[in-house]
């Protein structure tokens, strides 16, 4: 059979039909992206700028904030936009290609903070041998590894995707282009399709979810040989750790780990991890954290100084 896709673009349906909720959200949201964007920003200027960067953790740490800027940078100026639009289309590539960077930077987001909780664990249970585990050169190498890991997952989902026909409905009932709602449209049978879909999703988000569950379950365990003083630092860090993990993982797991459907929850449940989750990583993050606290204000005051003497 010819393949039928006379589908050139797709309608959203937004976040809600009524304009005045719609106007609450988009002063809502504007101002949720404005923190992602300087929250995030903030991270990477003072871990790239201080002696940060020379750790693990905060190597990793900036990069989590990168790809949280990219992941919710995907979605939000979009949906922003629409809010205030009488249409909310999207062209067929634009809406692969925004199926693509969610898939891609929201799977390296969990690749990513699987390899944070990894250096926790080398840090807190192996910690004479840390700076040779941790070296430079495998923190590069697990950075790439997160990076390729994305790739291949987003990339066999628009696979996926974009060999189905598409003939005729064209309104999504969501805010982004995702695989499921995607999916509904399809005009022929995407039972396989789905299933493939889920079990890419799926593995990739509990198998992390549980290897995170299982590292930080070891660190705690192992805390309790250690000092009150370097139990109190341990506990703070993974602390903020693994309420990033909850946060994130939690909605992901409820809209990936099923079969083909959708609810009509799902809306609220995208704008959990692809806005709120970006937003929270940074406050979490930086101020259950002293070193990051104490860096930002150096930089500050170094700033200031020089401004000052610049005058």
């Amino acid at each position: 059979t010819e393949k039928m896709n006379n589908v050139t673009e797709f309608i959203f349906w937004g976040l809600s039909q009524s304009p005045e909720i719609e106007e609450v959200c988009f002063m809502l949201f504007s101002f949720f992206y404005i923190i992602i964007l300087l929250g995030n920003l903030l991270i990477m200027l003072t871990v790239c700028l201080s002696n940060l960067f020379k750790s693990p953790m905060y190597f990793f740490l900036s990069f989590l904030s990168f790809v949280d800027i990219c992941y919710s940078s995907v979605t939000a100026p979009k949906m922003i936009v629409d809010l205030l639009a009488k249409n909310k289309s999207i062209s067929y590539v634009g809406c692969m290609l925004q199926l693509f960077g969610v898939h891609f930077f929201g799977c390296t987001e969990i690749f990513i903070l699987t390899v944070m909780a990894y250096d926790r664990y080398v840090a807190i249970c192996k910690p004479l041998h840390y700076m040779t585990i941790m070296d430079r050169e495998r923190c590069n190498k697990m950075l790439l590894g997160t990076w390729v890991g994305g790739f291949l997952h987003s990339i066999i989902q628009v696979a996926l995707v974009v060999q189905l026909p598409f003939c005729g409905p064209n309104e999504i009932d969501h805010y982004f282009c995702d695989v499921h709602p995607v999916l509904k449209l399809a005009c022929t049978d995407t039972y396989i399709v789905g299933v493939v879909v889920t079990a890419n999703s799926g593995t990739i988000a509990l198998g992390s979810f549980v290897i995170l569950l299982i590292s930080y379950s070891i660190i705690l365990v192992s805390l309790r040989k250690q000092s009150a003083e370097g139990r109190r630092k341990a506990l703070s860090t993974c602390g903020s750790h693994i309420a990033v993990v909850v946060i994130f993982f939690g909605p992901c797991t409820f809209m990936y780990m099923r079969p083909d459907t959708t609810f009509s929850e799902d809306k609220m449940v995208a704008v959990f991890y692809t806005i709120i989750t970006p937003m929270l990583n940074p406050l979490i993050y930086t101020l259950r954290n002293a070193e990051v606290k104490n860096a930002m204000k150096k930089l500050w005051s170094r700033n200031v100084f020089l401004e000052a003497k610049g005058k």
